[in-house]
């Protein structure tokens, strides 16, 4: 069986390793679009299933499993940051508050296609300006929405969901996902 990871995330391939041993990766060359007139869960579900899509109509005979994320503050979705001044801005936005992660999953085998979402709260600590110019230094969350990782230190007080589903890929769901397409 062929197994493909349809994105470049290093934190997602080391995730995936965990559900299957030995795996392609080939990211999606699509876009990622957002629908903002979308409510979160749906938008993260759409940019999933397209991921999974565009990887899947080239490797018919592979299990393709794509994925997103987003961070959602007072019902705004926050993606990747543009810039430093823009993942400073995120990171201040979210200091000292509650905000949601919702990574969405679609696995595609053959004619079975399954999308499904987690939702996880996550409260950070109050951060200091001088925490947050060390950490937007650092490069580390350029790459991420919402403009950190919580495998990074000092942010996240506590949480509420899946550890893996904040990290960019929902490990426990995506296992059963993946058995349930091949049934």
């Amino acid at each position: 069986m062929r197994y493909i990871l349809a994105s470049a995330s290093p934190r997602r391939k080391e995730l995936f390793a965990l559900i299957v041993p030995e795996f392609e990766v080939i990211p999606s060359s699509g876009e990622e679009k957002f629908n903002m007139s979308l409510f979160p869960e749906q938008v993260v579900c759409a940019v999933a299933e397209g991921k999974c899509d565009d990887v899947s109509e080239k490797n018919g005979d592979a299990v393709v499993v794509g994925c997103d994320t987003v961070v959602v503050s007072e019902g705004e979705i926050l993606g990747k940051p543009k810039d430093s001044a823009d993942a400073t801005a995120t990171l201040k936005r979210l200091s000292g508050k509650t905000h949601y992660v919702i990574t969405a999953v679609c696995v595609r085998y053959k004619s079975k296609k399954l999308i499904r979402f987690e939702k996880t709260e996550v409260r950070f600590n109050t951060l200091s300006d001088e925490f947050i110019k060390i950490y937007v230094d650092s490069g580390s969350p350029l790459d991420k929405a919402g403009s950190y990782g919580i495998q990074d230190g000092g942010l996240v007080r506590e949480y509420f969901g899946s550890y893996t589903s904040v990290v960019g890929l929902p490990v426990s769901l995506t296992k059963k996902m993946i058995e349930e397409v091949l049934q």
